[in-house]
């Protein structure tokens, strides 16, 4: 009746409620997903979605068989990563998925290049993102991740222990003064974690040592809270990887420490092209390790 295809976008639609925000997670025009939900709906011969005062929702048929649209995704996910997991030759692309900042200090290495240099027949696909892509579903192969891993199926080793630090630009410093110690913070403006990021160790940390401090920005990823920082908005703990030339390091030590891991799905660990990887990072930990640790 209709391609697996079609049912990501009802999917996308059905998960985030909007049309827009269906098409940034799909990567598409919002007109494609548009698009693709009627022309789904035409070869069901039944609506799916509804335009109401603020935008579209799913109607009651919609929200009836979404659960069954989920389990045909993680049934073709299943067996895409099965399929994937059989193939035993050391050739192909392997996906590797970390933050955006991580990832363009990675770029700035020569890691990358001794990789490929080490494996000719793979290549390294660095997808880069600051929310946790979801390896059973097969966005990414390898993830290099803060924080202690939460899903059992995942599977790998702890790369470094990242320290924190709290970091000022020097126009701010200029303006403000920077903060003497901890305490001193809450009588300084801060850049604030929201969203995706607002709960993060070191969201929490900030909120719990200066709960009443001035909030100039409020971000909900990480580069932009570098920007922000780095524009002079406020000061904010970072890792110390993230700190760079614009930035003052103001208060050293706040014994805040994040824990960071490659971690890959355990049917995938001994994928050749997955486990290439894995041993190049084990080959390299003292690189791998400085990425992470200022």
């Amino acid at each position: 009746m209709f391609a697996w295809d079609d049912l990501k976008y009802f999917l996308a639609f059905a998960r985030t409620g909007s049309m827009l925000a269906a098409a940034r997670v799909l990567r598409v025009n919002q007109s494609t997903v548009q698009r693709r939900l009627a022309e789904l709906e035409e070869r069901l011969g039944h609506r799916l979605v509804i335009r109401h005062l603020n935008g579209y929702r799913l109607t009651r048929l919609g929200g009836e068989l979404r659960p069954s649209a989920e389990r045909v995704e993680a049934a073709v996910t299943a067996f895409e990563r099965d399929l994937a997991a059989g193939d035993k030759g050391l050739s192909g692309t392997v996906r590797v998925t970390t933050g955006s900042v991580l990832a363009e200090r990675l770029r700035r290495t020569s890691l990358i290049d001794a990789f490929h240099a080490r494996y000719p027949g793979v290549r390294l696909e660095l997808v880069t993102s600051d929310r946790f892509l979801d390896l059973s579903k097969s966005e990414a192969d390898i993830a290099i991740r803060a924080g202690d891993p939460q899903d059992e199926t995942l599977v790998g080793r702890k790369i470094a222990d990242a320290p924190w630090a709290v970091y000022a630009s020097s126009s701010y410093i200029e303006r403000h003064g920077a903060p003497a110690c901890v305490e001193d913070i809450e009588r300084h403006f801060v850049v604030a974690c929201g969203g995706a990021i607002a709960d993060y160790p070191a969201a929490r940390w900030l909120r719990s040592v200066a709960p009443h401090a001035t909030v100039a920005a409020r971000c909900d990823n990480w580069s932009g809270l570098v920007l922000a920082v780095k524009s002079g908005a406020g000061i904010a703990p970072l890792l110390v990887y993230q700190g760079d030339s614009e930035l003052v390091r103001v208060i050293d030590n706040i014994d805040l420490v994040t824990p960071f891991y490659l971690l890959m799905h355990d049917a995938m660990q001994h994928t050749p092209r997955v486990r290439a990887f894995a041993d190049f990072v084990a080959s390299e930990i003292k690189a791998f390790r400085a990425l992470v640790s200022g």
